[in-house]
């Protein structure tokens, strides 16, 4: 698949031994750049002790960033060593997506025009491949959308394993795709929607979704606004969608348009309040649903993704 001028592909094979020419390869490593086993150990044994002793001198380095080295006897000109977890062996999608955009950021520097990935994090680090495969599809788009100038030209995403790679196979090609209808120049207009439920007598709380898609967390109901579809039908739309509530009394509340709002894209939200009788019921993208009481939303007990806690916490503030 392309996307502008870039290449994407994804081959199951070893990536120390590609079928075809590329600048650099990524490692996914840890902070202490130590290479031990899994990928890292494969590259050391067939790069050489020249690799591992250059990463020695750079040190440790903050996890999610990348460093470059020599590749050594391997047939590339460089070994990216992105930062996926520490020695603890504990990585997460913000780790993930981190190493994935400064391995992007470090290839460019070095003229890289080709660069292969492994799927970072999912090897000792356990982090399943549906969810890797979904942020580093897009943090790959999103670098290639906002770069014009870029010198990258083909980037491949290597599985050693078979299921791997028909995990990959299936998702990126998917996702990319989707990330090319929302994305572009533009802000990309979205909502988000506080619905207020009764809890008891004398007490209500606020529906929270767990979300399926990247990035995961808790947050408000809400999605993108589709061609030839109001702010308010998006709302309604998208509550029974991923809580099954039929929303009422709908009304605007705020926008938020903070460039970085959304780790993915530029987007503007128009927030609306609404309230809902009933069971809400997770579907569409959620995948899970909760009422949440004002005290819980503030304590943390739940991750807001974006600027979820902000909204609320906003919200919270103008009914005083």
């Amino acid at each position: 698949m392309k996307l502008k001028n870039t290449e994407i592909k994804i081959l199951q094979g070893d990536i120390t031994e590609l079928p075809e020419e590329v600048d650099a390869i990524v490692n996914p490593a840890n902070n202490k750049l130590k290479m031990g086993g899994g990928v890292a150990g494969a590259i050391r044994r067939k790069g050489g002790e020249d690799i591992q002793k250059e990463c020695d001198k750079i040190g440790e380095i903050k996890i999610g960033s990348a460093v470059v080295t020599s590749a050594g006897k391997l047939k590339y000109k460089y070994v990216i060593h992105a930062a996926t977890m520490g020695l603890d062996f504990k990585t997460n999608q913000e780790y993930i997506r981190l190493a994935t955009r400064n391995s992007l950021f470090v290839a460019e520097e070095k003229d890289v025009t080709s660069i292969a990935f492994p799927a970072l994090g999912c090897g000792v680090g356990g982090f399943p491949y549906e969810e890797a495969a979904k942020i580093m599809a897009e943090e790959v788009a999103k670098y290639i959308v906002e770069h014009d100038e870029t010198k990258i030209r083909k980037i491949i995403f290597v599985l050693f394993d078979k299921s791997g790679f028909e995990i990959f196979n299936k998702i990126v090609p998917e996702h990319i795709g989707y990330i090319q209808r929302k994305i572009g120049h533009y802000p990309i207009p979205t909502v988000d929607i506080i619905i207020k439920v009764k809890i008891g007598k004398n007490k209500e709380g606020i529906v929270l979704i767990e979300r399926k898609n990247p990035p995961y967390g808790w947050a408000l109901p809400g999605g993108f606004v589709e061609y030839n579809e109001s702010l308010e039908t998006t709302a309604i739309r998208e509550a029974e969608e991923e809580t099954g509530l039929k929303v009422k009394n709908l009304r605007q509340f705020k926008s938020y348009s903070e460039p970085g709002r959304d780790p993915r894209f530029h987007t503007i939200s128009t927030v609306f309040i609404a309230e809902a009788e009933g069971s809400a019921k997770a579907s569409s993208d959620a995948k899970n649903v909760i009422v949440a009481t004002k005290e819980e939303i503030l304590s943390d007990k739940y991750k807001l993704v974006f600027d979820h806690k902000k909204i609320l916490q906003d919200y919270f503030e103008s009914l005083k």
